[in-house]
């Protein structure tokens, strides 16, 4: 079943204590798809501009990813990101960003697109997420990601925003900004009760714990990967492996959603071994699933 994505494309520049990598692709949108296309079709929603340098089209060639979303604006330019990870790689630092075309109006759902029933609103500005999935005729699942900015500076939109969807995926330190509870299991359970069915807080390598508003939880340890050489796009990739397998299964059952919870873990764990998409791009669906095994024997007792 088609899954729909919104979100950014971005041109980032990245310096981990493993090395750099300078204007290479990123954007939420970018690691997002390429992790999902491993599972189901996903339909691309995304705005450039006219510096853009990456091919887009031939990024995604071979995979089952509908560009009609994609859209070049030629009096615009790319939003840019550059970011430094400590020695730790828990730590990063911002050390620039220009918004430049997200700070514009959000591009139009082409109308091939309004009948998606998986959505996932990538993390930008709640007001835009809202208008977006308003032109969504009517989605059994949508999903949306948020940061720490938008908490604190848009705490309305995003408050709109939790009672139009399903599930909120977010990481700690923003789940507890935004439930203002230091504990993360009441941080979830206050969320909960602003709107979403179902909340999943992402702990980086401390792995992810997922609350449903019936009070059915769930906890798992992320994978235990020994290459950590780049950690961004790591909770996009998460979001993607998750998204992608509830549209292949096309079932929101309690059961599936944990299963969709180790596939993201498990593809993230391919993300964060390299530099921009270089970990996706390298891996396969038959390695993603022998992982993803892995993972079972690790946590069964």
């Amino acid at each position: 079943m088609p899954l729909l994505v919104t979100g950014s494309i971005g041109i980032d520049t990245i310096r981990t204590p493993h090395g750099s990598s300078e204007n290479c692709i990123g954007g939420s949108a970018i690691y997002f798809t390429m992790a999902a296309s491993f599972f189901a079709p996903v339909r691309f929603i995304g705005v450039v501009g006219a510096d853009c340098p990456f091919d887009i089209p031939g990024m995604f060639a071979g995979r089952n990813v509908d560009l009609r979303g994609l859209e070049v604006r030629a009096q615009s330019k790319t939003f840019r990101w550059a970011g430094t990870y400590k020695e730790t790689m828990d730590d990063r630092v911002t050390d620039a960003i220009e918004l430049n075309v997200l700070a514009e109006q959000p591009p139009a759902v082409p109308s091939a697109f309004a009948d998606s029933r998986f959505v996932f609103l990538a993390n930008t500005a709640p007001r835009l997420q809202i208008q977006l999935l308003r032109q969504i005729q009517a989605p059994v699942f949508v999903a949306a990601d948020t940061m720490d900015f938008w908490i604190t500076d848009h705490l309305d939109d995003l408050t709109e925003l939790l009672t139009q969807i399903d599930c909120l995926i977010i990481n700690a330190d923003e789940a507890k900004l935004l439930a203002r509870q230091f504990n993360l299991v009441r941080a979830a359970e206050q969320i909960l009760t602003m709107g979403p069915s179902l909340v999943i807080v992402k702990k980086g390598e401390s792995g992810a714990l997922m609350c449903q508003v019936d009070g059915s939880r769930f906890v798992l340890p992320a994978y235990p990967a020994t290459e950590v050489r780049d950690p961004t796009g790591a909770g996009d990739s998460f979001a993607g492996g998750f998204m992608g397998y509830l549209a292949q299964a096309r079932r929101t059952d309690f059961q599936t959603l944990k299963t969709a919870v180790a596939y993201g873990t498990v593809v993230a764990s391919f993300t964060i071994a390299d530099f921009s998409l270089s970990g996706l791009t390298n891996a396969t669906r038959d390695d993603i699933d022998i992982r993803l095994e892995m993972l079972r024997r690790f946590t069964c007792f």
